[in-house]
């Protein structure tokens, strides 16, 4: 049955003809833990979708956001106009930044950060005097958000299907392999690529970590060849890796942040520019770089970023994260021996995910969709991601042994669905009921999702 009256409101990644009057309604928040209207309290493994680094309920950044609207809420930043805040935060962004003479151009959120490195970099080569390099390469399973260009770059296709004409001056390559991205940047022709696009780890594709010493040896490949490399940190940025940026020793010429800038408590984004990228816009008289939007550097958000920033240094949370990154990985081992499961990829900060056998997915489309229910049940949120994983991505204040019941929730929950998957499966294709579902590629809902967690039972706990 409906949860209730059906709202106007369009999810995204949503099959509304099931999620109607089933909304999922989240009404408070405190560390670790989520409650609903109803006042059903779970634990959140994925930090809401990504972002929510320091916690949920953070009464100073609240505070902050709303000293600054008592004086101005925001304002235009175009020309020559600025926000104290706004200025505030490039300057002590820039100085965080794993590049050196860092400046930084500020967005609404991670999508907008990927639009604008996208028109910079080709920008930049016009510039130069080389317009033909807009060539742009990613990788295999990339996630890059989900404006015009972020499509265009996916490398996960169920995102880009059904968009009609993309950007045709994007190429894909193997996620893994080094000598395959040089290979296809001397068949294009390097005077004809751009840059290259790399998430130093692999986020809604599946939570794929880059294999060792595969991120030096593609910043050299790009370095040699004159592309530009950019670091999509919009999930890695800000301390989720044990480092403050994952790319730290790259020397990346351009770094995308968003999700951990504000911890999702308003929206903004930032684009990292190295020193060198800037430096024909910001020494050259009448260039003028045709580009913002209107909340480029908002006031508020900017005040809610500073809060952020001022928590995760004086609580040490980076630090954190790293000292918890052994819990995380000892925790989940075990479940590489469950039937079901056929990795468990963890040992990046507090970044993991745990593989569901494809050939079980492929059999039953109704696996992913039990199990993110049955965690439910037990009193977690996660989701599913693009390759058949379960995302773990839990806020930076979550302890040892919240750590274990998220582990207890999916071995509990694939126990469940392997006792009953024979007969749930027998029984929905004998009565024609069964749909033909795939994943969805960034974790949204499909009809059959939607059916299984609104039956889910109330949990009550801390």
């Amino acid at each position: 049955m409906p949860s209730g009256p059906e709202s106007a409101f369009w999810h995204p990644f949503a099959d509304m003809s099931a999620v109607a009057g089933h909304d999922f309604v989240i009404a408070s928040g405190d560390g670790c833990h989520v409650t609903t209207e109803d006042g059903r309290v779970f634990l959140d493994a994925t930090a809401a979708l990504w972002f929510c680094n320091v916690g949920h309920g953070r009464a100073e950044i609240g505070e902050a956001v709303q000293a600054q609207m008592a004086n101005i809420a925001s304002y235009s930043n175009f020309g020559d106009m600025a926000t104290r805040p706004t200025l505030d935060l490039a300057d002590r962004v820039a100085a965080l930044a794993p590049m050196a003479d860092a400046k930084v151009f500020f967005t609404s959120g991670g999508s907008d950060a990927v639009d604008t490195a996208v028109k910079l970099v080709r920008r930049y080569w016009s510039v130069l005097g080389q317009p033909a390099r807009t060539g742009i390469i990613t990788r295999t399973r990339s996630y890059h958000g989900m404006h015009m260009a972020g499509t265009s770059l996916a490398g996960i296709p169920a995102n880009r299907d059904g968009h009609g004409p993309l950007d045709t001056g994007v190429a894909n390559v193997a996620w893994d392999d080094a000598p395959a991205l040089a290979a296809l940047i001397d068949e294009i022709s390097a005077d004809r690529v751009a840059a290259f696009f790399c998430e130093p780890v692999i986020g809604a594709g599946g939570v794929y970590p880059a294999p060792d010493g595969y991120l030096a040896e593609v910043r050299q490949i790009c370095r040699e060849r004159g592309v530009l490399f950019v670091a999509d940190e919009v999930i890695s940025g800000y301390g989720r890796t044990g480092r403050m940026f994952a790319s730290e020793g790259l020397e990346p010429d351009l770094v995308l942040t968003a999700k951990g800038l504000t911890s999702g408590y308003l929206p903004m984004g930032a684009v990292l520019v190295a020193g060198s990228v800037a430096e024909p816009f910001w020494t050259t008289p009448g260039l003028l770089w045709r580009h913002g939007y209107t909340y480029s550097g908002h006031a508020s958000a900017a005040a809610a970023a500073m809060a952020n920033l001022d928590i995760i240094e004086r609580e040490q949370l980076v630090d954190r994260v790293a000292g918890l990154q052994l819990g995380l990985t000892a925790t989940l081992i075990s479940l590489r021996s469950h039937e079901f499961v056929v990795d468990v990829r963890s040992g990046t900060g507090l970044l993991a995910a745990v593989t569901i056998d494809p050939q079980v997915l492929a059999a039953d489309p109704t696996v992913m969709p039990r199990v993110v229910a049955g965690m439910r049940e037990r009193g977690v949120l996660t989701r599913g991601l693009a390759d058949g994983s379960v995302q773990i991505s839990p806020p930076f204040v979550i302890t040892r042994a919240q750590l274990d019941e998220i582990a207890s929730a999916i071995d509990g929950a694939l126990t469940a669905v392997g006792s009953s998957q024979a007969a749930t499966s027998s029984q929905a294709r004998g009565s024609g009921l069964l749909p033909d579902i795939t994943s969805d590629e960034a974790g949204g809902f499909g009809s059959l999702d939607a059916q299984l967690l609104a039956d889910v039972p109330p949990h009550h706990g801390g």
